[in-house]
């Protein structure tokens, strides 16, 4: 349940939103945006970039919890950058932080501001982080700022009070919930991560339920796969089948009735055998077509080299990303970052 970076799975979009802020961060961009649904991987995505880029290129302040006032934000954002002693007065400490981007600038250093959670920023504190950016030079921003948050960001930044910060952001990215193939990926992914050389025991119809419950959601798919190999472990069963994943959801509150998803949006739930009406007899010899039983044929669960990116034309990020390394190789599912030395 933890945003174990080690366990990032890399859809398209991931690998996009991860090479873009790399990129925006190394390049000196400034504001960088980045928005999901709770759940989809922000933070999780976020711990990838810190560890790609070495503390000898850049020194992260991360703001966990945004709910502050200006002036607790501009503490928080200085003692997370290791800045010590500071003055009560306002005045002072924005004169000592500029130092601080002035001294890491000539280092050569990077000072990148990270604030999670950003939906919840008063338009107060985000005109502040505006006012912050203010300190630069004509090749480049001393300050780097990312602003990661769920959906309702973007409404914020719309906002007519916020134009001028609207206008500062080079880059704005979203992820989105798991397709319902990513989601079979997503398991087999997590399952080969966690250490096992073995097939996973969920059956595709099993899968295909989790990615109904879940609606894509990645911290769903992992509540929901726990519960039901726990479930299985007391049962003593080999594999999980859609009824062990309905009655899992339905411990979780995840459905609002018998196989009813609790949110609008939600993935379809497959196919189910239809029985049709016993043939009729028109006249001797003459049957009736309507009598047949007709069943959906079943997709294949593909494993996750078989996916293939179906987009005609990569955008300009998608192509970076696969020449940072960031596309999966042939055969395989590589979730290796490369290290920016």
């Amino acid at each position: 349940m933890t945003p174990d970076p080690a366990f990032l799975f890399l859809t398209a979009e991931h690998r996009e939103a991860l090479a873009s802020i790399t990129y925006s961060i190394l390049s000196r961009k400034g504001f960088v945006v980045l928005t999901g649904d709770a759940g989809t991987g922000k933070t999780t995505l976020l711990g990838r970039i810190f560890q790609s880029i070495p503390s000898t290129r850049a020194r992260f302040s991360v703001v966990l919890n945004p709910t502050l006032t200006p002036i607790e934000f501009l503490e928080v954002a200085m003692l997370d950058f290791g800045i010590a002693n500071i003055p009560p007065s306002k005045a002072k400490r924005l004169t000592l932080l500029e130092q601080f981007l002035i001294d890491s600038f000539h280092k050569h250093e990077l000072s990148v501001l990270v604030v999670d959670e950003a939906h919840k920023l008063q338009p107060e504190v985000l005109e502040e982080i505006r006012l912050l950016s203010n300190v630069e030079r004509p090749e480049a921003k001393l300050l780097q700022v990312v602003l990661a948050g769920q959906t309702e960001l973007g409404d914020v930044l719309n906002r007519h009070d916020l134009r001028q910060l609207k206008q500062r952001i080079a880059f704005r990215l979203a992820i989105h919930p798991l397709s319902r193939g990513e989601v079979a990926q997503y398991i087999h992914h997590r399952w080969q991560k966690a250490g096992s050389a073995k097939p996973h025991p969920f059956q595709p119809e099993a899968v295909a339920r989790i990615a109904q419950c879940s609606r894509g959601i990645p911290r769903l798919v992992n509540v929901l796969c726990d519960n039901a190999l726990m479930t299985a472990y007391g049962e003593n069963r080999a594999t999980i089948g859609p009824a062990q994943i309905g009655k899992v959801a339905r411990d979780l509150d995840l459905l609002d009735g018998p196989g009813v998803p609790s949110r609008a949006g939600a993935i379809p739930e497959p196919p189910r055998l239809e029985r049709r009406p016993p043939a009729q007899v028109d006249r001797p010899g003459n049957r009736v077509a309507n009598g047949a039983i007709s069943a959906p044929r079943r997709a294949r669960v593909l494993v996750p080299w078989e996916y293939q990116n179906d987009m005609a034309t990569p955008s300009v990020f998608r192509r970076l990303a696969a020449k940072l390394g960031f596309s999966p190789k042939p055969k395989e599912q590589s979730d290796l970052v490369p290290r920016i030395d």
